[in-house]
């Protein structure tokens, strides 16, 4: 599966879940990523966006953490940028849970561990 369909993937499973985990309706994509002409990057860049954001927040504090990040890559590969590990860093830095999780399964398990408080 593509990153892509492994993100999807992990919003399709929260939307299910949402009984049993409410705060998952919090949960955001970042759509940072993808192909751009150069004069829609630059006015995203204009506006605010950073290279390296994670593809993924969920605003919620749990276990002395503010909130969850989450760089999605797929499964058995994806490389993680030097943006996008100094965004993790930061985030780390600032009393934030941030991750990267390769693929679906990682990423719902990070999310049930945290969400459930377990370490």
């Amino acid at each position: 599966m593509s990153e892509h369909q492994e993100q999807m993937a992990l919003i399709q499973w929260a939307n299910l879940n949402l009984k049993k985990y409410p705060e998952l309706k919090l949960l955001f994509a970042i759509p940072n990523g993808g192909q751009r002409s150069s004069v829609a990057g630059a006015r995203l860049k204009d506006e605010g966006v950073k290279r390296g954001v994670s593809d993924l927040c969920l605003p919620v504090a749990r276990k002395g953490y503010h909130a969850f990040y989450i760089e999605m890559k797929r499964r058995g590969g994806g490389a993680v940028s030097p943006y996008q590990k100094k965004w993790i860093e930061n985030m780390k830095e600032q009393g934030n849970k941030a991750i990267v999780a390769y693929g679906f399964i990682e990423a719902k398990n990070a999310l049930i561990e945290y969400l459930e408080g377990a370490e």
